[in-house]
C-alpha cells in the first residue's frame, strides 16, 4: 500500500504545486511526502519534478505519469466503492466542504453520529465562506446556501432555508428602523455585506407584493466570515442579511431585531454539490442522506 500512498502524494503535490500544500492535504509533514516523492521517483527511475529553493514544476514525465497516477486511483476508488456496496461497510475519507455558518451549526454536529455509525470513515472538513473548486481541491461533498453557479456537478437540494434582515436594539435607536426597503438606501444605513473575491452578494433581494426587489445596499465594512458580520450586527454597527437558523437565538434572546418583516429577504436553499462519479460511492451517498434527514428540522 505504501506505493499507493506515493501515487497519492505524488498526484496531490503535482495538483496544488507545493509539496508542503500537497501533504498538508493528505496530513502529512512536508518531510514525510518529500521522502515518499523521492522514493517514487527512485523506483520508477526518473525524475517527476524539478525542484529549486523557490519553485517545484513537472518534470516532461512528471506530466505523463500524473494523467496515468490519476486514473490509477480513481478506478482503485471506484473498485472500493463498488466492494462497500456488497458489504455493507463504506470506509474511508470523505472530504466535505461548507460555509463556516451553516457547517458549524448544521453539518458538524451530525458528523459524530455518522461516524458511529459507520466507523470505518473518517470526515475531512474544511469551512470557509469563500468559493472552493471542487475538482481542483479534491471535495467529495459542498455544501452551500444560496445559488451555486452553473457546473458540472450533481445537485441536491435539501431544503428551503428563510433569511431574516435584522439589527441590535442600539443601532436602531440610534438610526432609526427602516419601513421600508428603499429606507436602506435613502437614509444611508450600514448593510454588513458578505465579500470575497467574486463575491455574488453585492445586493440584497427583498420578497414584495410587487415581486423580488433586488437593492444594491452599502456598507461601511464587510468580510468574507459570516459570523464576523453577526458579530458586527450584535455590537451595534449595522444591519446584516443572515439565514434565520444562523441568528435565532440572538432574536429569540432580543440582541437582534428583526427589519422589515414584511419585506424579507428572498429565501435561499441548502443543499450539496458532488462530482457524478461520486454517486457510486456508498459512503458519499450514505453521508448526503444523514446530513439530508437530520437536518431539516433545523430549518422547520
Amino acid at each position: 500500500m505504501s506505493y499507493i500512498e506515493s501515487l497519492r502524494v505524488f498526484v496531490r503535490v503535482y495538483e496544488l504545486g507545493n509539496i508542503t500544500s500537497g501533504g498538508r492535504d493528505l496530513r502529512l509533514t512536508p518531510a514525510v511526502a518529500s521522502k515518499r516523492l523521492k522514493e517514487l521517483e527512485k523506483y520508477l527511475g526518473v525524475r517527476l519534478f524539478n525542484r529549486t529553493t523557490r519553485s517545484l514544476a513537472p518534470t516532461d514525465v512528471g506530466s505523463v505519469f500524473y494523467e496515468e497516477a490519476k486514473t490509477v486511483l480513481l478506478t482503485l476508488e471506484t473498485a472500493e466503492a463498488r466492494i462497500a456496496n456488497f458489504s455493507g461497510q463504506p470506509r474511508g475519507a470523505i472530504r466535505v466542504t461548507s460555509p463556516l455558518g451553516v457547517g458549524r451549526r448544521v453539518v458538524a454536529p451530525l458528523v459524530p453520529d455518522f461516524v458511529d455509525a459507520y466507523p470505518e470513515t473518517e470526515i475531512q472538513m474544511r469551512l470557509s465562506d469563500r468559493k472552493v473548486d471542487i475538482l481542483a481541491d479534491g471535495i467529495d461533498v459542498a455544501f452551500f446556501i444560496g445559488k451555486p453557479a452553473d457546473s458540472n456537478m450533481k445537485l441536491r437540494k435539501i431544503t428551503d432555508c428563510d433569511r431574516v434582515l435584522c439589527a441590535s436594539p442600539a443601532y436602531l435607536s440610534q438610526f432609526g428602523t427602516p419601513m421600508a426597503p428603499d429606507d436602506l438606501i435613502d437614509h444611508n444605513h450600514n448593510c454588513l455585506l458578505l465579500r470575497y473575491p467574486r463575491s455574488p452578494e453585492y445586493f440584497w433581494t427583498l420578497q414584495t407584493h410587487t415581486g423580488p426587489e433586488k437593492l444594491e445596499v452599502r456598507g461601511k465594512f464587510d468580510a468574507d466570515d459570516g459570523d464576523v458580520l453577526t458579530d458586527w450586527a450584535l455590537a451595534g454597527r449595522g444591519i446584516v442579511n443572515k439565514p434565520r437558523f444562523d441568528v435565532e437565538e440572538h432574536l429569540t434572546s432580543g440582541q437582534l431585531v428583526e427589519v422589515l418583516p414584511q419585506t424579507p429577504p428572498v429565501p435561499t436553499v441548502f443543499g450539496c454539490l458532488y462530482p457524478h462519479k461520486k454517486l457510486q460511492d456508498p459512503k458519499v451517498r450514505l453521508f448526503v442522506d444523514h446530513v439530508t434527514t437530520r437536518s431539516k428540522a433545523l430549518f422547520a
